[in-house]
């Protein structure tokens, strides 16, 4: 019997809609317009945090291109390398491997696909990358707090069987239901455990950045640090873990814990690298200038022009004297 408060599914005709343009015919998914709005709120907010910082207005464009891009190019990589028998097997439709609008796309390979498009951006730019990430985190927690709504429209992302009041309910008939389970049983709510951890993240990283002044990449070591302790966690009773392990551990539960490890050094190194207040978001002679930083040349004069209008006082003063001179001469 389903417990009175357990969770529904979304209907599956929520998954996605058609439309017809100019004769064209269009299923858009509902999992690709939640990520979209996600994206969309954590570029607006990076984006006010790096220019309050002295970062050039709009900078973050140069980011986002590269950071998106590359970043869901990392996490359908990554998803697809940890289920290979969900796209490789006989008689398989490989051009699934690309279709990401189905979901599947890990977080653990969008962060290092959007790290490398970050890092190119930096070179462009001369915004430094971790100044960049310090702005970045609380927008990305919160971006992926959005994205986990996707995952419940999806009927995705839940984990083992539980006694509950709030389990997810889950048709027997999806893919990822376990064999021998009998229809009606509730599972652990993964997508809202990892919803109300961002959400909290988001809250305690702010704090400690306004209190403690968190730069030099402090807050991405921070962020980092928080989403790797509660995804490490939640991966180990997700109920369709990756099809690697390493001493009976899955391999996403071992991603969580690098990337809590590699916060913890980053935090510890930059702590000592760089103990005072950071001063500028660009790499040294790659700053950037706001308009009235610097006087435009048409406002002053050029070398040149000093030195004739030293020229002209100077002839003016000679013919005043001369002038003088000869009154003087006359009037005796």
């Amino acid at each position: 019997m389903i417990a009175p408060l357990s969770i529904p599914s979304p209907p599956i005709a929520w998954q996605g809609f058609d439309i017809d343009i100019f004769g064209l015919h269009w299923t858009i998914r509902t999992y690709a317009l939640i990520i979209l709005v996600g994206i969309i709120i954590c570029t607006i907010w990076t984006s006010r945090r790096l220019t309050r910082r002295g970062g050039e207005p709009g900078v973050v464009i140069d980011f986002l291109i590269w950071a998106v891009v590359l970043g869901l190019v990392g996490a359908r990589l990554y998803h697809v390398f940890t289920h290979p028998h969900d796209y490789f097997y006989p008689g398989a439709n490989l051009w699934k491997v690309f279709a990401i609008w189905d979901g599947g796309n890990a977080i653990f390979g969008s962060l290092i696909g959007g790290a490398i498009g970050a890092f190119i951006a930096s070179k462009q730019t001369g915004v430094r990358f971790l100044s960049f990430a310090d702005a970045l985190a609380p927008g990305i927690l919160l971006a992926q707090a959005i994205g986990r709504l996707g995952n419940y429209v999806n009927h995705e992302l839940y984990g083992l069987p539980t006694n509950l009041p709030w389990g997810l309910q889950i048709e027997s008939t999806n893919a990822a239901y376990p064999t021998g389970l009998p229809s009606g049983t509730v599972f652990e709510p993964l997508f809202l455990y990892e919803i109300i951890w961002n959400v909290v993240g988001v809250i305690v990283l702010l704090a400690l950045e306004k209190r403690l002044n968190w730069r030099w990449g402090k807050m991405f070591a921070g962020y980092l640090m928080w989403y790797g302790l509660g995804r490490s966690y939640l991966e180990s009773i997700r109920i369709d873990p990756s099809e690697y392990s390493f001493l009976s551990i899955p391999f996403n539960v071992w991603a969580a814990f690098l990337a809590f490890v590699l916060g913890l050094v980053l935090f510890i190194v930059q702590s000592r690298r760089h103990p005072g207040l950071e001063t500028s978001v660009y790499l040294p002679g790659r700053e950037w200038k706001r308009s009235g930083d610097a006087v435009d040349s048409f406002d002053t004069d050029s070398d040149e022009d000093n030195v004739d209008d030293d020229a002209s006082a100077t002839s003016n003063s000679s013919e005043s004297s001369e002038a003088k001179a000869e009154a003087t001469s006359s009037a005796g």
